[in-house]
């Protein structure tokens, strides 16, 4: 009898050893995937708050604005104790070239309090501070931030990194306040990461159809996929020139945009002159000449989109 109690205490105490193991294990266990758990939120957290790259103007411009409102809360609840979170890299705040700037407002004058691109611009008066072409963006800044609504976009030339000419950028300001202090907090993007644009300037011109043009814009040689099928060129006939009789497989549109010359469509003539626009239609032979003092320039658009194998040259 003694010795199955002792049996029996035996049993007990193995198996509350058993089961205190298997609490710390599962505690540990518990744990980890705690952590995992609060990791993956944290993750979620940025990647569903953070402003991705857009495909649309409007889309950059809701989720730069809702970042920077959620920037201005932070600074409402906690103050100067939120500034060290805008400056981590990599993280929701600070990203590709996204990131939050923060000012303090006295009166009409402003200090720059967060600037993550430069540390050593924080603590400068940014009152007067102005963009690539004068404008004082730094009153403009301001006043949208003192105003009724307390916030609002300003559009400014400024110069990408490694860039020297400028490009629009527009910043989303909002007013934040805590205890006696008042704050401006805002951020931008450069518009031409959001919409295309081209330039009759910067275009490089090659010979076609015996004549000079260079491609505005063609959707098989961008970056990005722009969502069209068709494209534009800008086409410069100087006097005396024509271009070979050619034929495309595919409608053609000329826009003439300055100077006077005469578009043959099968051989019948059409007067070309400013704000005059032609459709050629498809599979028809045509070909342009310039019979003025001065040169002819035009926009010429295929739809779909020009390709060599669409052309003919009939000589």
């Amino acid at each position: 009898m003694r010795a199955s109690k002792i049996c029996i205490k035996f049993i007990l105490i193995i198996s509350l050893g058993i089961l205190l193991l298997s609490a710390s294990v599962y505690s540990q266990q518990g744990d980890q995937v705690r952590d995992q758990l609060r990791k993956q939120d944290k993750d979620m957290d940025r990647n569903c708050t953070q402003p991705q790259m857009q495909s649309g103007l409007s889309a950059q411009e809701d989720a730069v604005a809702l970042k920077v409102r959620e920037a201005a809360s932070l600074v409402e609840e906690k103050g100067e104790e939120s500034f060290p979170e805008f400056r981590e890299n990599d993280s929701k705040w600070i990203y590709d070239d996204f990131y939050i700037f923060v000012w303090k407002i006295n009166g009409t004058r402003a200090i720059r309090v967060v600037y993550p691109p430069d540390l050593r611009g924080e603590g400068q008066d940014v009152s007067d501070l102005t963009d690539f072409n004068g404008k004082n963006i730094g009153k403009l800044f301001v006043e949208t931030a003192l105003s009724e609504s307390g916030e609002g976009w300003v559009p400014y030339k400024w110069t990408k990194p490694n860039e020297t000419e400028p490009s629009t950028k527009y910043s989303f300001i909002k007013r934040a306040a805590f205890g006696e202090e008042t704050y401006l907090v805002g951020s931008g993007f450069y518009v031409d990461d959001y919409l295309f644009t081209g330039d009759t300037k910067n275009c490089e011109f090659i010979n076609a159809t015996g004549i000079s043009l260079c491609e505005l814009m063609h959707p098989g040689r961008m970056e990005k996929d722009p969502g069209v099928n068709y494209s534009i060129a800008y086409v410069v006939v100087d006097p005396g020139e024509k271009s070979l009789q050619h034929r495309l497989s595919n409608p053609e549109t000329y826009y003439t945009l300055e100077g006077n010359g005469t578009l043959y469509i099968n051989g019948v003539p059409v007067t070309l002159h400013k704000g005059k626009l032609v459709l050629v239609p498809e599979y028809e032979v045509q070909y342009i000449e310039n019979q003025g003092n001065s040169s002819l320039r035009l926009l010429v658009i295929d739809q779909p989109a020009w390709k060599a194998e669409n052309e003919e040259i009939m000589g």
